[in-house]
């Protein structure tokens, strides 16, 4: 019987030193996960788009719904393909047209995203590069940039512009939304499937 309780006691102190070790280690791994540095919206949202990277998604206007729109039944295809830590390249494809390309850069100002439009031989159109910062208000999944002032001095109507991009991986979708004068003046649905 001695032997049995002097074998149940080496266990129980095993027993014992293993869950401390275990406890330790937990308490570790939960001190350095609490010490890490918080993601902010910004570059969690940018790293959010950067999981797109390599797919092409298709998608449609969905707003306004008007035949006389110039992307209204277009063809319209986002591509994520070039991708770095810092810039995000997405040529926006309508039908054949390729002139389009959005650009999201992630610096220690904040996020920015741009509109890059093209004419076929490479030159930049004389209305490129607008666009704007995001503001404080985003999160992981959307971010908008209102129109910065270089955007007001290219194209003076879009003062009041405000982008929005919106990743809703429960609906299976990505969007595009632009907002003048505080109403809606143009979406874009893309699927994620």
């Amino acid at each position: 019987m001695s032997i049995l309780n002097t074998t149940l006691e080496n266990q129980s102190e095993k027993n014992q030193s293993s869950m401390k070790h275990i406890f330790f280690a937990l308490l570790i791994g939960t001190t350095i996960i609490a010490c890490s540095p918080q993601e902010s919206p910004k570059s969690a949202f940018f790293n959010e788009m950067k999981t797109l990277c390599g797919q092409t998604l298709i998608g449609e206007s969905v707003f306004p719904d008007d035949s006389t729109h110039v992307l209204y039944g277009a063809a319209l295809q986002a591509n994520f393909v070039t991708c770095t830590d810092t810039e995000l390249r997405i040529p926006f494809q309508v039908n054949e047209d390729k002139s389009r390309t959005w650009i999201l850069t992630l610096s220690d100002k904040g996020l920015l995203f741009k509109h890059d439009h093209r004419h076929e031989d490479g030159t930049p159109d004389t209305l490129t590069n607008y666009g704007g910062w995001a503001t404080d208000a985003g999160s992981r999944f959307t971010q908008s940039f209102p129109a910065d002032a270089e955007t007001g001095a290219l194209i003076p109507e879009a003062v009041t512009n405000v982008w929005t991009f919106t990743i809703d991986r429960e609906a299976g979708t990505f969007t595009y939304f632009l907002e003048r004068h505080g109403k809606p003046r143009y979406r874009a649905e893309f699927s994620l499937k």
